[in-house]
């Protein structure tokens, strides 16, 4: 309950510091780029060496890896058939492509499956929605911004984006079956723990609510897909075309139904990609995937 309160006290804080002086206006870069210079490389240098590989990850991955591609494909489609602008139709595919499995789904899977629950979406998270967010997303970021990026190019940012980084030396640690000394995985849960707050403080400070906003139309469709669809997509294929059961399978379609991840809205922010737009994504997306989360649970356990 105390995560589900801070999400909206920060989203709130942020909002509220649009209207103080003493704050610049583009107060949101710099918080950005901690988020993803400093407190997501660490999130990833303390849970990585932790997760156990085996053949149940292919659930987990399955969530944010399919529903990335998912999302390309609907919203890329749709941009060529309606004619939207590069930047609207990136936007979409990172906001509604990538799902907020852990500042929202831990707690919220916790909740309803308790402690074992909990080490699933964790799984579903780091390996998952971490890495596509740090590979797929660096990509789709880059070719519908305003960059006219080579493939070598798209790579350096790769490779050279820092929780990528952290990743690869936090896998190796997980292959040779290592971790970092005590002290330092304490550091590095507690820098990443900064994650939730600033990433939400840089999102309200962003959030503009305007009744006759052009994005609201946008925004129906990209939670509805969020919200709705991809869920939905998890729930057939996980269920009834696999023939999938049991805690794991469930908690992969809970964690396929959260709202917008908050750093993918960062990510789209950072590379000009409809900022007002991703930061409505997040700013409404949260709230109202409390409604359709209940939905979700509803309908697993009661099929």
């Amino acid at each position: 309950m105390e995560n589900i309160i801070l999400i909206f006290v920060c989203l709130l804080t942020g909002v509220a510091f649009q209207y103080i002086k003493a704050f610049p206006k583009n107060m949101y870069v710099a918080l950005n780029q901690f988020v993803i210079y400093v407190s997501l490389p660490a999130l990833a240098l303390y849970y990585i060496p932790k997760i156990e590989i085996s053949a149940t990850l292919l659930y987990h991955l399955g969530v944010a890896w399919l529903g990335f591609g998912l999302s390309f494909l609907f919203f890329f489609a749709l941009g060529k058939i309606f004619g939207w602008s590069k930047k609207l139709t990136g936007c979409l595919i990172l906001t509604a492509g990538l799902g907020n499995t852990s500042f929202v789904g831990f707690p919220v899977v916790e909740a309803l499956f308790g402690s074992k629950g909990l080490e699933t979406a964790i799984v579903v998270d780091q390996p998952g929605s971490f890495v596509v967010m740090a590979t797929l997303g660096i990509i789709v970021a880059t070719l519908f911004s305003r960059e006219q990026p080579s493939m070598s190019s798209i790579l350096v940012k790769i490779l050279l984006f820092p929780p990528f980084i952290a990743f690869g030396i936090a896998l190796l640690l997980n292959v040779f079956d290592s971790d970092f000394p005590t002290a330092f995985q304490t550091v590095f849960q507690r820098i990443g723990g900064t994650v939730t707050p600033i990433a939400l403080v840089a999102v309200g400070l962003q959030l503009k609510i305007e009744s006759r906003s052009k994005h609201w139309s946008f925004l129906g469709l990209g939670l509805f897909f969020k919200l709705m669809i991809t869920p939905a997509f998890f729930y057939i294929l996980y269920r009834n075309v696999l023939g999938g059961e049991g805690l794991v399978v469930d908690v992969s379609i809970i964690e396929a139904a959260m709202a917008p991840m908050i750093t993918g809205a960062i990510l789209a922010s950072s590379y000009g990609l409809k900022p007002k737009l991703s930061s409505m994504m997040v700013g409404i997306g949260i709230p109202l995937s409390f409604v359709t989360l209940a939905f979700w649970y509803w309908v697993l356990i009661t099929f």
